[in-house]
């Protein structure tokens, strides 16, 4: 029960029975303590030689993964500062899809030296300043270190995409895996109002078990998960003429309960006809247009089905709304919702239509699209961890390569971007002076655990490597970073580890909002959970045996 300041020397009852109430000091602690746990988890799985964890959830389904936003998402966590943190991770994800990990060590290593400068009697909101003075300073100097790139620069792009894939469990298959996102987002890249723009929900991803991850294929177009509705169609058509309809190829039933009485088997004869020669005139409106594909979003009655193998048309049927919207950008189609509007000029196209056998299920590929707006993404792989870890991986990389296309600017990887912004942080925080001054340090100090983490999860030596780092940096020379495979201090830039800058900006400001919201906090009640009311013995309830 928490109770308000004394009135008249009787406490004043305010809230009800059961609720706990945290304030100043003990909540902050408490705050930064969970904000610090959850960092510590995902700190090993940093860099590529990170770690993996297992996740077992309440069902006893396993994950295995490294993927911070993955780890994240699996957490059943309790505490509401922890899921803060983690709500920060996933508007990562979301934003550009890389650098969740980040986000959280970032946000978790701000928390821990701002508790160390509220013991020092250092209020939050000064802290905060200091922290976004320097927050600042850094995002300003990362377009100064940024480097531009052209989409015609493949190596390049393909560069970028190695370093966000070099953490996967993909194995052999990274650079496989690489070209097949590449190649995906160059396909659907569009310009408008002079800028250029790709939308990730163009690119769809299958997975399929069987065979291994180097046979993971690009599809020029889109995979429907359905297989062709009769067994006379074709299975195959090449030189396709695509009818996208939402309209079902079925006689339209009455709204209201009706009864028809019919005495005259002539009678009956005459309403059976009259119905397949409607199914008919559909079917040889789609024909008489020049159509021989027909991909349905509603049913197809089994007569149609009969004349529509007899014309040599190849239907599915019960499409998706999702996947005609893709198929429509693909084949450059219109998705029609009455037979009456279609015309030739409806019709989309593609290279090849057939239903292929992949694994245990039928599927129907539109391939070989001329210029196509949406593509397919088509993994294999022998283990079903393995498909999911290859999806989660090609997510980050198609996401990686969508995020650069805004700016077309990259930053070096390596934890040297990091210690570049630590270096600029350190030279300019004197000018601020007073109490904001450490808080500005502290972030610097921040910066420089990516590199250290790096170096620690590759099992070198963090304090010989941060002094080598340091030294390169004060020089001036902001490219150097971890070459984690060599252990050695290299220019990221000559050894191709390179990111997109706006998944690092992103990721610093992130981190900062995230510590900077939980550092505000002061004051934590939490109301009492529910408990579960049992039926009384011989109540109206009665149980089954």
């Amino acid at each position: 029960m928490a109770y308000a300041p004394r009135a008249g020397g009787q406490p004043v009852i305010v809230l009800k029975e059961g609720t706990t109430r945290t304030r100043g000091k003990a909540a902050q602690r408490n705050n930064i303590a969970a904000a610090k746990i959850i960092a510590e988890i995902v700190r090993t799985t940093l860099g590529p030689k990170g770690m993996d964890k297992i996740l077992v959830d309440s069902i006893g389904d396993v994950v295995v993964t490294n993927d911070g936003a993955t780890i994240l998402d699996k957490m059943d966590v309790e505490h509401p500062a922890a899921k803060m943190l983690i709500e920060a991770a996933k508007a990562q994800d979301n934003t550009v899809g890389d650098g969740t990990t980040t986000v959280v060590i970032l946000a978790g290593e701000l928390l821990k030296r701002a508790g160390e400068l509220i013991e020092q009697k250092i209020h939050p909101s000064t802290i905060i300043r200091g922290y976004k003075r320097a927050l600042d300073i850094a995002v300003q100097h990362l377009e100064k270190i940024a480097r531009p790139v052209k989409l015609e620069d493949k190596e390049t792009l393909k560069k970028i995409l190695l370093t966000s894939l070099a953490s996967k469990s993909l194995g052999f298959a990274k650079e496989h895996i690489a070209n097949l996102a590449l190649e995906a987002v160059l396909r659907i890249i569009e310009e408008r109002d002079g800028k250029l723009y790709a939308d990730k929900d163009n690119i769809q991803i299958i997975k399929k078990m069987g065979k291994s991850l180097l046979e993971s294929e690009l599809i020029n177009g889109v995979i429907v998960d359905k297989e062709v509705v009769h067994s006379a169609m074709p299975k195959r058509i090449v030189n396709a003429k695509i009818a996208l309809i939402n309209a079902p190829f079925e006689i339209e039933k009455t709204e209201f309960s009706a009864e028809i009485r019919i005495r005259d088997p002539l009678k009956m004869k005459e309403f059976l006809d009259e119905e397949t020669r409607i199914l008919k005139e559909m079917v040889d409106k789609v024909v008489g247009v020049g159509a021989n594909v027909v991909l349905c979003q509603k049913g197809i009655d089994d007569i149609a089905q009969f004349f529509m193998a007899k014309a040599g048309i190849l239907a599915v049927r019960r499409v998706k709304s999702s996947d005609m919207e893709k198929l429509s950008r693909a084949t450059g189609a219109r998705i029609v919702t009455n037979f009456e509007d279609l015309t030739p000029e409806d019709l989309g196209t593609a290279g090849i239509v057939e239903e292929r056998k992949i694994g245990e299920d039928r599927m129907v590929f539109v391939r070989d699209c001329k210029n196509p707006k949406s593509v397919s993404i088509l993994i294999r792989a022998g283990l079903e961890r393995q498909l999911d870890e290859a999806e989660r991986a090609l997510n980050d990389a198609i996401m990686n390569l969508i995020s650069l296309i805004q700016n077309m600017k990259y930053v070096p990887g390596g934890g040297a971007t990091e210690m570049a912004l630590a270096s600029v942080i350190k030279k300019e925080a004197p000018k601020y002076p007073g109490k904001e001054q450490l808080a500005m340090l502290a972030f610097a100090e921040t910066l420089e655990m990516i590199p250290r983490i790096l170096a620690e999860n590759s099992g070198l030596e963090p304090v010989e490597i941060l002094t080598e780092l340091r030294t390169k940096h004060e020089a001036g020379q902001h490219g150097y970073g971890i070459e984690v495979f060599s252990g050695k201090v290299q220019d990221m830039f000559k050894a191709g580890v390179i990111e997109p800058l706006r998944v690092k900006e992103q990721a610093l400001k992130s981190g900062f909002e995230a510590a900077a919201m939980i550092l505000r906090i002061d004051d934590v009640i939490a109301a009492a959970k529910r408990k579960e009311t049992k039926p009384e013995k011989g109540g109206s309830e009665s149980s089954f045996e």
